[in-house]
């Protein structure tokens, strides 16, 4: 019986200028927001307090938390590219959130493989350079980050 087992790809397999659509996209809710926002000891009223937000020009409602956005962001791209497959993130050379997000809105990210080579230290291995970018559910871009990660070249058993 053939087996399939989810995974992410290998360094061959990621293709530079390819978009990679990733679905189902996540809703953030209120209790994503505060758990994370507390679990990471941010406790900026922006965040966490409705009453204080509410006040505030010119929302008037509470901020998804940006690093909640971030890493909701390249988790969303995970079980698509590089599950199994990353051995370690590198660093981030851009982050923005042009617009802000909301409890109950949806994003939707899409990544970009910018570049990619063979590592020179560690045989087996490359460094990948992707681009993430969040849509909300209207369209409007919440989120960018340029991530570079160490990603598994396919084993030779394997290819």
């Amino acid at each position: 019986m053939k087996r399939v087992v989810q995974s992410g790809l290998w360094f061959e397999e990621l293709e530079t200028g390819v978009l990679y659509e990733h679905r189902p996209g996540r809703t953030m809710t209120e209790t994503d927001n505060v758990l994370f926002s507390t679990l990471t000891m941010n406790n900026q009223g922006l965040h966490i307090d409705k009453a204080y937000s509410d006040a505030q020009e010119p929302f008037h409602e509470r901020l998804v938390n940006s690093l909640f956005t971030l890493g909701t962001m390249v988790g969303l791209a995970v079980a698509h590219l590089t599950q199994g497959t990353t051995v370690a993130n590198l660093g981030f050379e851009e982050v923005k959130f042009p617009a802000p997000l909301f409890h109950g809105d949806t994003i939707y990210v899409e990544t970009v493989v910018l570049k990619k080579r063979e590592s020179k230290s560690r045989p087996g291995q490359g460094v990948v350079t992707f681009r993430h970018v969040a849509r909300n559910q209207h369209g409007a871009i919440v989120g960018i980050a340029v991530r570079h990660a160490m990603i598994r070249m396919r084993p030779a058993e394997q290819a």
